[in-house]
């Protein structure tokens, strides 16, 4: 399988309930560098394993939209934002923030991780404008 389509399976799964992503994608050493409006923060695999457990437990349902998903060599770079529907609120699908990551692929698994996020804004016209334009 190549580097794009190990990424692109991981974002295509059923984040929101399914319990086995983690162990279906991560490798056992991997580390997410995640910077976001609250800081830095280094997840390793239990942090992950933590992390979509929460994950579960607030979402019904997530979808992404990219921008773009760029492959080289074992590095797979995704443009995206984030879309949600709420345990609360099942049938309203919220935009929940924009994202930039550059994965590294190892053994078929996700490795390193290097991610920025932003809160989606929709009232930021040129950022939604950027946020439409399809590179893929």
């Amino acid at each position: 399988m190549t580097s794009k389509a190990v990424v692109k399976a991981f974002y295509e799964s059923d984040l929101a309930n399914d319990a086995s992503v983690v162990e279906r994608f991560f490798h056992k050493d991997c580390k997410l560098h995640w910077t976001n409006n609250q800081g830095i923060r280094l997840l390793e695999y239990n942090d992950i394993i933590a992390f979509f457990e929460g994950t579960r437990q607030s979402y019904n349902h997530l979808r992404f939209g990219f921008t773009h998903f760029i492959e080289a060599e074992s590095f797979v770079t995704t443009r995206h934002t984030l879309y949600g529907t709420t345990i609360e609120n099942p049938n309203i699908e919220t935009m929940i923030a924009h994202f930039s990551t550059i994965w590294e692929v190892k053994d078929n698994k996700l490795y390193r991780g290097y991610e920025i996020s932003q809160h989606a804004d929709e009232s930021d016209e040129k950022g939604m404008e950027s946020y439409k334009e399809i590179n893929i």
